[in-house]
């Protein structure tokens, strides 16, 4: 059941207008994007103190994620909302998904059901208590394009660009109602709720603050504007953090809601596009930048203490556990683990592990990333990682080597070892080890796309 406003054909005029805006600033980030790897090297993948984990690559663009129990559910642009199992981080596999009418920007799960803020197509309620099975509960048409959602309670509260924060009662799913709002300045794309009160982040507008302890009369009592373009906003304690695109990281001190102080900030090298704060650290996804893991214990002076280049645009972040789980945009969910300052990477591999290949299909080249074990009274195993093509004919030999013991990652440029393009079709991928007896093997399908 859909609920639409009495003015739909008033109110769908303007987000018809701003769609072509919208389409045009996507672009120009799916273009930059295309310049930007044209010339990245290996260096892309550069890290500090975190560990690349797992990832699972989504059909199209993923731009928010949250993980509820063994499954990340990501927001996934043009291709609605996947659901995939994280039982293990290592090996994520989507298990469901629902292709919403609009597109996905933002999820939050509450109870049995997803919440997706799907652009112009409102908030959608996904019924999830089947993750094989989603199916759409209802929905609701908000007046322009909804881009963030927070469930507290039993309200959603809808971040809805032009329109400002809409309040929707969602205590009965299969019906949701609109019960209040508040029109902020700026474009309302980012919110969190704590206590009384809701943070919005609104773009040029920076971070509102409003009332909504009467969710049917919301008030604005703070504001701060950020020096940058407020994307996204997290709350903790007295302080909310605000993913400022290109200022960064921003503190700023909420205690008192009605006189917001900023207190500190971090210049990040990419854009801050979400901000995620777990004890002591804020991860931020910083578009280029990849995933920036920020010290925050002291609010006034924060310090960045690790990071990895991610090998897409890091646009969403959500840390449950040990793990930091990255909306990656064109590289879909990345799972990462932040092992700390000043330690070397203890946790190696319990086996061998060949990850999913990424981007697949591919056209010009694919980065392949593996794990090797510990191997007892052996200090590096000889591995070897191979390309055959579909009738078992040896292509490429990538790896012929002795590796210690962790990560590893080799691209392959559609080429064979005498540096001859190789045409389009499917490949298989082989790792192999051999140390002292053990023998182990994993492959993979490889797609090379023209």
């Amino acid at each position: 059941m859909c609920i639409v406003l009495a003015l739909i054909s008033i109110s769908l005029i303007q987000p018809m207008f701003m769609a072509s805006e919208q389409i045009e600033r996507i672009a120009k980030h799916r273009f930059a994007r295309e310049a930007l790897t044209s010339t990245h090297s290996k260096a892309e993948f550069d890290s500090l103190n975190v560990r690349f984990v797992g990832s699972y690559d989504t059909p199209d663009y993923a731009v928010d994620v949250y993980i509820s129990g063994c499954y990340a559910y990501v927001a996934d642009y043009g291709a609605g909302l996947r659901i995939i199992d994280i039982s293990d981080p290592s090996n994520p596999e989507e298990v469901g998904h629902y292709d919403t009418p609009g597109r996905a920007c933002g999820v939050y799960i509450s109870g049995s059901y997803a919440y997706v803020a799907d652009e112009h197509a409102g908030l959608r309620v996904i019924d999830v208590s089947n993750p094989s099975n989603p199916e759409e509960a209802s929905c609701y048409y908000t007046p322009d394009y909804a881009y963030g959602v927070y469930v507290s309670g039993c309200y959603a509260y809808v971040a809805d660009c032009g329109a400002g924060l809409r309040v929707i009662d969602v205590s009965d799913p299969s019906n949701p109602e609109e019960v209040g709002y508040h029109d902020t300045p700026g474009c309302a794309g980012g919110v969190y709720v704590s206590g009384s009160y809701a943070y919005v982040a609104a773009e040029d507008a920076g971070l509102r603050i409003i009332d909504v302890s009467d969710p049917s009369n919301p008030e604005g009592v703070g504001c701060y504007g950020t020096p940058g373009y407020a994307w996204n906003v997290y709350v903790s304690g007295d302080y909310a953090y605000v993913a400022d695109r290109s200022a960064g990281l921003q503190i700023i001190d909420v205690s008192d809601p009605s006189n917001p102080v900023e207190v500190g900030y971090y210049d990040t090298p990419g854009f801050a596009y979400d901000v995620y704060v777990s004890g002591e650290y804020a991860y931020v996804a910083d578009w280029d930048g990849g995933l920036r893991v920020i010290d925050v214990s002291d609010p006034s002076n924060p310090e960045e203490v690790g990071y990895y280049d991610t090998p897409g645009l890091a646009v969403g972040v959500y840390v449950s556990g040990d793990y930091a789980y990255v909306a990656d945009w064109d590289a879909g969910l990345q799972i990462y683990q932040f092992y700390g300052v000043g330690v070397a990477e203890t946790t190696l591999p319990d086996k061998l592990i060949l990850y999913h290949s990424w981007p697949n299909p591919f056209t010009s080249r694919t980065c392949i990333r593996f794990a090797i074990p510990q191997v007892d009274g052996c200090d590096k195993p000889h591995v070897t990682l191979s390309i055959y093509d579909i009738a078992g004919r040896l292509i490429r030999t990538l790896v012929d080597d002795e590796l210690s013991p962790g990560y590893h990652w080799v691209e392959w440029h559609a080429d064979n070892d005498v540096g001859q393009k190789v045409a389009q079709g499917i490949y298989l991928c082989e790792l192999k080890l051999q140390a002292r007896g053990l023998h182990a093997r994993c492959t993979s399908k490889l797609i090379h796309i023209k």
